[in-house]
């Protein structure tokens, strides 16, 4: 879901550090990085007890030093607080939740999403966080406090939030051309890629079809699963992360995203444009928790208030560029990305024209997968762009081969 490249919108010093600027940008590097926590002595009270954590974690979803203006946070922490982590990675809520479901692993921190949080609840899979160990919860905004996924916030401190959009090449599509619409155009065959989660995908065939994004109505669901099937012979690939090489090699046309790794491929690439679909997209929001047999819950928590810290919660917004619900890490931003359309849309947009995935009954998360399986595995056959042109040249040569033989034929029957 998540992607780490710097976007050229922050391009400013990074607000965490100390650093020194250069005219020439691509030049530009933090000599001394530092930054500032509210209570140190808070951070040192596991120190020197060899304490580990596992954090699991979507893939690329925290700076971690591997661009020259950004610390390496989980080592920072590591450094503050001496709790090593230990740090892997997940590409979907579905993987997540798998992973958990079927044992063997055991995590102290996850990051799942909010549909996914409120099953997680409902099945006993989370531990309450005790929020006085999180003194930085008083930077969380007020409109991100008692959701809808977790009421009272008991289970969850919100890290990143954002919207759907969808992602296009401007060389192909003008911005007019572009809608929920567009993923079913015949023209492009070859050229769409897909969402590969099924919470996602369907989302964007109910949008298209009018229902609430959060149906469970069966019939409805199996509309929305015919008009991905429908769909399919026109998909290039279903993607997630591998949506960044793909759009930014000019592979593909267009692509259903998240917002904030859209503002990425649009700084990094010319040739990459975005809109916020005019009808209507899901907002979300990701949020730290801490699951069913933690072994150090209070290094967890230790870990969630790190997180809110605000020159960190300024470093994570930055460096993967989703939006922060973090108060003082938001004053901190640069006008341009607080004033940014597609980071942190207006207060109407998000009010009329945006919804969050609940999590749905079991009934219809059972029906919702099994749509979803069998459309993944139907024959219908995913076209390349590639494929009818070759036909056609084989189709050519043979012609022209049975041509040259009977040519050839008449010339013996003649001699």
């Amino acid at each position: 879901m998540k992607r780490i490249l710097i976007s050229l919108l922050a391009c400013s010093t990074l607000f965490l550090y100390g650093c020194s600027h250069v005219a020439d940008e691509e030049q530009e590097a933090i000599e001394e990085q530092t930054f500032t926590v509210a209570d140190k002595a808070y951070y040192e009270q596991l120190k020197g007890q060899n304490v580990s954590i596992n954090v699991y974690n979507w893939g690329d979803y925290i700076p971690d030093g591997s661009d020259e203006r950004t610390l390496d946070l989980n080592k920072e922490f590591t450094s503050l607080t001496g709790i090593k982590v230990n740090y892997s990675t997940y590409a979907t809520n579905e993987e997540l939740y798998a992973k958990l479901k079927g044992g063997g692993s055991t995590y102290d921190i996850i990051i799942p999403s909010d549909y996914m949080i409120s099953r997680m609840i409902k099945e006993n899979m989370l531990e309450p966080i005790d929020m006085e160990m999180i003194p930085n919860f008083k930077y969380i905004m007020e409109s991100f406090r008692d959701p809808e996924y977790d009421p009272g916030s008991k289970f969850t401190v919100p890290y990143t939030w954002g919207t759907v959009v969808l992602i296009y090449d401007n060389t192909a599509l003008d911005e007019n051309e572009v809608s929920w619409e567009t993923l079913w155009d015949p023209k492009l065959a070859g050229n769409i890629l897909m969402f590969d989660n099924p919470r996602d995908a369907f989302a964007v065939a109910e949008e298209l079809l009018g229902y609430d994004l959060n149906t469970e109505d069966p019939e409805e669901l199996r509309k929305a699963a015919e008009l991905l099937k429908e769909q399919k012979k026109y998909v290039q690939a279903y993607v997630m992360d591998e949506i960044f090489d793909k759009m930014g090699a000019g592979e593909a046309i267009i692509a259903p995203y998240y917002a904030g790794d859209a503002l990425i491929l649009k700084n990094e690439y010319d040739h990459i444009s975005y809109v916020m679909p005019d009808t209507g997209t899901n907002r979300f929001v990701d949020a730290v928790c801490i699951p069913k047999g933690s072994k150090n819950k209070t290094a967890a928590e230790i870990y969630i208030n790190f997180l809110c810290e605000p020159d960190v919660a300024l470093a994570i917004s930055e460096y993967i560029g989703y939006s922060t619900p973090n108060i003082e890490a938001y004053d901190m931003l640069d006008d341009e990305i607080k004033e940014n359309d597609i980071l942190y849309p207006d207060e109407d947009y998000l009010e009329k024209k945006t919804v969050i995935y609940r999590n749905l009954s079991d009934d219809a998360n059972l029906l919702m997968q099994t749509l979803w399986t069998d459309m993944k595995s139907s024959e219908e056959q995913t076209p390349n762009r590639f494929i009818v042109p070759a036909f056609m040249a084989l189709c050519v040569i043979a012609s022209l081969t049975i041509l040259i033989r009977r040519y050839i034929k008449k010339k013996k029957d003649i001699f």
